[in-house]
């Protein structure tokens, strides 16, 4: 399957206006935003993990990282509920579920195969900082090496933006904006400050878009 895999288009999706697609386990879907393989592929999606439903023990071979957008997600090393972000290295491995259901925002083989690095956030609990150089946004670091920074934003609205749509904005990879029912998704090889007409909330991870 080949969708949205031209890294040097920028590419919107409304994930909301998606279908859901079956995964292989039962009560696991998908929203797929971006793809490069079948099964197993590099690959951007919504993830919904329907009460009492659960993968099979698993190695990530190529890494995968993710944001909680809804529910509790569960594995063998903890509880981690809406806001969590979690990065499991190439090689880590894992039995995912959820008692009670979740929704996850979740990237697949886009990491440097030599990156070991465990990372598991409850945003939650974390401060937001200001961005000097874009007025009306905050942070939160997430990750960031050499090759990537990923990391949580929230913009407020500015009176330059106001007739502004969200998939108008520029964006250097795929970024994940709520509230939950005007989600959209976003990647573009450019980058910028992000212009809002709303409050909004994003993950944001730059760099390594064509890894």
């Amino acid at each position: 399957m080949q969708l949205n895999a031209d890294f040097s288009k920028r590419a919107v999706v409304h994930a909301a206006k998606l279908d859901w697609k079956a995964s292989p386990m039962p009560g696991v879907e998908r929203r797929m935003l971006d793809r490069i393989g079948d099964e197993v592929a590099r690959a951007t999606s919504i993830v919904r993990y329907a009460p009492q439903s659960q993968f099979s023990p698993h190695v990530h071979d190529g890494g995968e990282e993710f944001l909680v957008l809804e529910g509790v997600f569960q594995d063998e090393h903890g509880d981690f509920p809406a806001g969590c972000y979690v990065r499991n290295p190439p090689q880590s491995r894992h039995t995912p579920g959820s008692k009670s259901g979740c929704t996850i925002f979740v990237k697949l083989w886009q990491f440097d195969p030599a990156d070991r690095t465990h990372v598991r956030i409850d945003t939650n609990k974390m401060p937001m900082l200001d961005v000097n150089e874009c007025k009306g946004v905050m942070l939160m670091s997430l990750f960031k090496d050499t090759r990537e920074n990923v990391r949580l934003e929230r913009w407020t609205p500015e009176p330059r933006s106001s007739s502004i749509p969200m998939e108008d904005l520029s964006f250097s990879s795929w970024r994940v904006a709520s509230p939950k029912e005007a989600r959209h998704t976003c990647r573009s090889p450019g980058c910028g400050c992000p212009l809002a007409s709303t409050s909004a909330r994003a993950w944001v991870p730059r760099g390594a878009v064509c890894g």
